[in-house]
């Protein structure tokens, strides 16, 4: 049987990649939430979506804990503020499918916000039903109380997934200047 291979150029360097190979990973699912961490997980899914022809599936969840916590920034305007993270979740995708569309790789949007589960369970449960090859997201790689507070979604989903995940993590300095913004809530306002 003769194998077609052909080039593939990367950044760093080349690789000779089977036709099978380069088939691989068509439907390729990117969980986006606008953080520094979010976009390099997108670039990474747009090199791979180049280097297999396939394609984006970009999805954003506003789950119950970014809503509450908007809540208490927002003051009470629930529809308001519902209606600003709808917003900001339709931009966050465009933007996102126009650095896909640029880089000339071909991306749906998938924007949920109907507050049935967590977003590692939204994540898991979309990559089932479209059905995704791979999810690629990033990871802030939290540590201690950061992720004992705040939970791992990556690792839920890694540990729930019935395709293969690809985490990008976020540089060393990065993941601790966001730690380091990481705190609990006082209770001042509780206390007041």
């Amino acid at each position: 049987m003769d194998i077609k291979r052909r080039l593939v150029r990367t950044p760093d360097t080349d690789h000779r990649i089977t036709a099978s190979e380069a088939a691989m990973y068509q439907r390729i699912l990117v969980p986006v939430d606008g953080s520094a961490t979010s976009s390099r997980g997108l670039d990474e899914a747009i090199r791979l979506a180049k280097l297999t022809q396939g394609r984006l599936r970009l999805m954003h969840v506003i789950d119950e804990l970014s809503f509450a916590l908007g809540m208490e920034a927002y003051s009470g305007y629930s529809a308001d503020w519902l209606a600003q993270l709808r917003a900001s979740g339709s931009k966050l995708l465009e933007e996102a499918r126009e650095k896909a569309a640029a880089a000339g790789v071909e991306a749906e949007c998938l924007l949920c916000d109907s507050f049935r589960g967590a977003v590692a369970e939204r994540v898991v449960s979309d990559a089932a039903a479209w059905p995704a090859d791979l999810i690629v997201l990033g990871t802030h790689g939290r540590r201690g109380l950061g992720r004992m507070v705040m939970g791992s979604s990556a690792e839920l989903i890694v540990r729930h997934a019935t395709v293969p995940v690809l985490l990008i993590r976020a540089p060393e300095a990065q993941a601790k200047a966001e730690a380091a913004r990481f705190t609990l809530p006082s209770g001042l306002v509780a206390s007041q």
